[in-house]
């Protein structure tokens, strides 16, 4: 008796399992299955091509996200668990009837707080499919407009067509608070951008197969469609939400009178609403409660003070600064921009109540001028200081705003 396969005698090896017409030794299962793996490994990579996803650990998600955004710990960290698991989802193999269900996030957050950032930067550590799309375009089915399955041809478009790609993608949803119901109760007139579209939303975000128009916009009969499988896909929602700070504070009560009240903790519960926000506040706001059963976890970022401010300019891989040495750097300028005027920067910003963004348009006036002017000329360095950035955003039209 001998191994079919390497021709290995029964003396020489330990197990020999015997088939119809041959045999095979334990070594050569060992390598049979090596091979397999390989074989299956590298059909997975063809199957996703560019986007061969690695779980990462919630921590080191968290530690990903900190060198892009600074501050927003609890909001960070809340994503990077809905994250992990929701990818541990994906990869279970179900051996019982526990089926894990779907986790889709909704985050609220002032304008230029960072949440389009943080759901870019996960989706790029993940190296997942990811499109962002706008709420305001869509509309019913039947109106002018896009059609809410338009935001899955984006994410097809952004993974070449790859449907299986596709269906383990991460779908961002911003300004999802601008398709809040109008008014609280229903009316008898339609609400087709709004009310409409939130019903369209849902079985989407529940998990459902879509048929999907290749090049977005409106269906037509005759056109051909890609039917997409939306269990496996993550839902990021994002809005600023505008004013439910007064609903919350209306929930929980700021204004509370009498010899026991702490002073302190009413003015920092009033002035860090946001952090009490749940599903009853966006039901309030506008959004239907169907919708907000699909959105499990509710976080929100906190407003940027002048520290988190400053933080931005300098820290974060992507910082402002850093950009723009570095379009300082590509004309052979050196650009120095002292302390003090990162900390005016931050003022101004936190005075016109712009967020982050804001002080990528104060650096832009500030600097404009001699972006102008030293390209093309012998200047090695430039030096920002306080009295320089004073005159040019004094000259500018940002200059000009007045604090209501």
């Amino acid at each position: 008796m001998h191994c079919s396969f390497c021709g290995r005698n029964r003396d020489e090896v330990k197990i020999l399992i015997a088939g119809n017409e041959g045999h095979i030794c334990e070594n050569c299962i060992e390598h049979a299955q090596q091979i397999i793996s390989q074989e299956l490994e590298q059909h997975q990579q063809k199957t996703y091509g560019q986007f061969a996803f690695s779980i990462r650990k919630p921590k080191d998600i968290k530690t990903y996200l900190d060198q892009y955004i600074i501050g927003q710990d609890e909001a960070k960290k809340i994503i990077s668990v809905a994250v992990y698991n929701h990818y541990k989802r994906i990869t279970q193999k179900v051996q019982d009837d526990i089926e894990i269900e779907k986790s889709n996030l909704i985050m609220v957050g002032e304008t230029g707080t960072g949440k389009t950032l943080i759901a870019k930067t996960v989706a790029k550590l993940l190296n997942v499919p990811f499109a962002i799309v706008d709420a305001t375009v869509f509309t019913e089915a039947g109106y002018v407009g896009e059609d809410v399955e338009s935001m899955l041809s984006r994410l097809l478009q952004n993974c070449n067509y790859d449907v299986q790609a596709a269906e383990r993608g991460i779908v961002y949803i911003d300004e999802i608070d601008k398709i809040a119901r109008k008014q609280d109760n229903p009316s008898i007139t339609r609400d087709v951008s709004g009310e409409g579209v939130q019903q369209g939303l849902l079985k989407m975000l529940e998990g459902t197969e879509v048929l999907v128009p290749p090049q977005g916009g409106r269906k037509h009969p005759e056109q051909k469609m890609i039917k997409v499988n939306t269990s496996n896909i993550l839902f990021i929602c994002g809005g600023a939400f505008d004013g439910i700070d007064r609903i919350i504070a209306r929930r929980i009560n700021t204004h509370a009178i009498g010899f026991n009240v702490n002073k302190d903790e009413q003015e920092f519960q009033r002035k860090n609403l946001l952090r009490f926000v749940n599903a009853q506040d966006l039901k309030g706001f506008g959004l239907i409660p169907e919708l907000l059963g699909r959105l499990p976890i509710v976080t929100h970022l906190e407003p940027l003070d002048a520290a988190t401010l400053k933080a931005i300019l300098t820290e974060p891989k992507n910082s402002l600064i850093k950009q723009y040495t570095r379009l300082f750097e590509m004309e052979g300028i050196t650009l120095q921009v002292d302390d003090d005027v990162l900390s005016y920067m931050v003022e101004k910003a936190l005075e016109f109540k712009l967020g982050a963004r804001g002080l990528r348009s104060i650096c832009e006036h500030i600097l404009t001028e001699a972006m102008f002017e030293l390209p093309g000329t012998d200047t090695k360095a430039l030096q920002v200081t306080l009295p320089y950035a004073k005159e040019q955003l004094e000259k500018s039209k940002l200059g000009l705003l007045k604090v209501a």
